[in-house]
């Protein structure tokens, strides 16, 4: 995150600083950290935060889209229109969102993360961010391993420290709006390294 901030001039990559953030301490998929807005955030001075997210917008071919724009609103992915996912925050993001906004400032529409025009950001703009986070933040045996290679990777690291932590796999679905389905199935490793961890959690309730 750090390494984010040095990246470009005109403080390029600062402006991008809080959406990997998003991605890692929320777990947000880049559609849904780019729709952020701030009516969407319950950023307190302290302790816990939250996040309502209940739109993404996913870059598209614009004659796909009805607005002839290159990212079109949506509903979330695998849930209805309607459909609101609230999302805890660590005291850590709730931090970076505060400063953001009070650096950057809100777009008219409350959308907290616009590019230096005021558009909407272009995955070409934060891979390219990222990109060049990696080439300054790693060494080069780990540039050239697949070690966060892609922004997507936060949000996998995300779920797969909440996991690790021991939060149970439906509360991390939930937060990370997956089907608890999904998540077994795509973090089935992180699931086993926790064998361990529910023995011990069994044999205290056993003995108590």
């Amino acid at each position: 995150m750090t390494a984010v901030t040095y990246v470009g001039k005109r403080g390029r990559g600062r402006r991008l600083m809080a959406l990997f953030a998003c991605m890692y301490y929320a777990a947000l998929r880049p559609a849904e950290a780019i729709a952020l807005r701030q009516q969407d955030c319950h950023l307190p001075e302290t302790g816990w935060g939250r996040l309502l997210i209940d739109v993404s917008r996913p870059e598209v071919n614009t004659q796909w889209t009805d607005s002839g724009d290159a990212h079109e609103e949506r509903g979330l992915k695998h849930r209805g229109r309607d459909d609101v996912r609230p999302v805890p925050i660590p005291p850590v993001l709730v931090h970076i969102l505060r400063g953001h906004i009070a650096e950057f400032g809100v777009g008219p529409d409350g959308r907290i993360f616009r590019s230096e025009r005021g558009g909407v950001v272009a995955s070409t703009a934060y891979t390219e961010v990222w990109q060049a986070a990696r080439l300054l933040a790693f060494t080069p045996a780990q540039i050239a391993s697949p070690l966060a290679r892609r922004p997507y990777d936060l949000r996998h690291a995300a779920v797969s420290l909440w996991l690790n932590a021991g939060v149970s796999a439906p509360d991390v679905a939930e937060r990370a709006g997956h089907s608890v389905d999904v998540l077994l199935r795509v973090y089935a490793k992180c699931l086993d390294g926790q064998q361990e961890i529910a023995n011990q959690r069994i044999l205290d309730a056993l003995t108590a």
